[in-house]
């Protein structure tokens, strides 16, 4: 079965967007362009994407090797070429893992493992901007 999407205009540049789950989210634009601010911007969903999948790769495979997950967070910012289409040309992506005796040796698997076979968004975003990983371990109080 395909994955599919589609949005639908509301108002102005305001769209609600949904796809084959049938959850729905509102997309618009800044004032700037001519939009109400009322919703995720286009490329702001591309980086939840990313993070997203690669935080659940890396969560599942962490929990399979038993660490001791307390809180995790996956972070990511774009730069953005300052031309039209404004792509991304470089992206950061850092994951912040607090527990209780976490191995950084697991970590790293983990990261290495979404990065090189399980996550579909870091597998095509990779191939057209550079995307640098990095993260820090706090023990859980």
């Amino acid at each position: 079965m395909p994955t599919e999407a589609s949005v639908t205009l509301k108002d102005g540049l305001s769209f609600s967007g949904t796809a084959t789950s049938g959850y729905e989210l509102n997309l618009g634009a800044s004032p700037s362009v001519g939009g109400a601010d009322d919703g995720f911007r286009p490329l702001e969903l591309m980086l939840i994407s990313l993070v997203g999948c690669t935080a659940m790769d890396v969560i599942s495979i962490l929990r399979k090797k038993r660490q001791e997950v307390t809180d995790f967070v996956v972070r990511a910012e774009a730069d953005q070429a300052e031309s039209h289409p404004h792509v991304f040309t470089a992206i950061r992506v850092e994951y912040e893992i607090t527990g209780h005796h976490v191995e950084e040796a697991a970590v790293e698997r983990a990261i290495e493992l979404s990065i090189t076979r399980y996550c579909p968004a870091q597998a095509m975003l990779g191939q057209v901007v550079p995307i640098d990983h990095t993260y820090t371990i706090h023990a859980a109080a």
